[in-house]
């Protein structure tokens, strides 16, 4: 699981930050802070922090100030600006100080899981280790900089494409296409589709399942189970 810091002064809006990560497969809240000192008091406190999703506008700090004390301290946790502050040198000042991604609220759910599903993907290919080669880092800067939603291509259906992803999202195991279609409706070609879009998108992988004779079954799992 990646553990998760909520950092934002406003109570009710931390609770549901903390509520949209809860529902993001792989990722678990570790605590909540609501001003700059509370916040650095969980990251000394508690046991484990991967991640903090951080707002800017605290009553007694920025935000910003407080990942200058984090690094100050050694505290090397990654972390996301979410924030209504949207003018460029606050961004720019959050790029430098290592902030891996920003969102500005107003934000819907889509948005700030497909923040945490980059991130996801980029602990993934850092945690491989060994040495890259281009295309490794262009991927790790692609999870960086990705965008909330993933443009569709011609001819795909955004509601059958939010079908495929929630039955991939809530399975307990790797799926294959026909189990896939008998669980939203659709067609095995059309489940087929939407999961080969999802696996080059990196939001799923490719397993094979060996059977006593034939071709391997194609099975794909959600890419945080990976």
């Amino acid at each position: 699981m990646i553990e998760v810091l909520v950092v934002d002064d406003d109570i009710r809006v931390a609770r549901v930050n903390a509520a949209y990560v809860e529902k993001v497969p792989g990722f678990h809240v570790a605590g909540e802070a609501h001003n700059a000192a509370q916040a650095l008091d969980r990251l000394a406190t508690l046991p484990h922090v991967d991640l903090v999703l951080m707002d800017h506008y605290l009553p007694d700090e920025t935000g910003l100030s407080v990942v200058q004390e984090m690094r100050r301290r050694g505290h090397q946790t990654d972390v996301i600006m979410v924030t209504a502050a949207r003018d460029v040198t606050t961004v720019q000042a959050a790029m430098r100080h290592g902030a891996v991604q920003y969102l500005v609220k107003p934000f819907a759910f889509a948005g700030l899981r497909a923040k945490l599903e980059a991130y996801a993907q980029l602990r993934r290919t850092i945690d491989d280790g060994g040495e890259a080669e281009q295309a490794e880092v262009d991927r790790i800067f692609g999870a960086l900089s990705a965008s909330s939603e993933p443009e569709l291509p011609k001819g795909h259906s955004p509601t059958t494409a939010e079908l495929v992803r929630r039955s991939l999202m809530n399975a307990e195991g790797p799926l294959s296409a026909q189990e896939i279609a008998e669980r939203t409706g659709v067609s095995r070609q059309t489940a087929q589709r939407y999961l080969k879009l999802l696996e080059r998108t990196g939001r799923a992988r490719l397993t094979l399942k060996y059977g006593d004779a034939g071709r391997p079954e194609h099975r794909y799992v959600w890419a945080t189970r990976a």
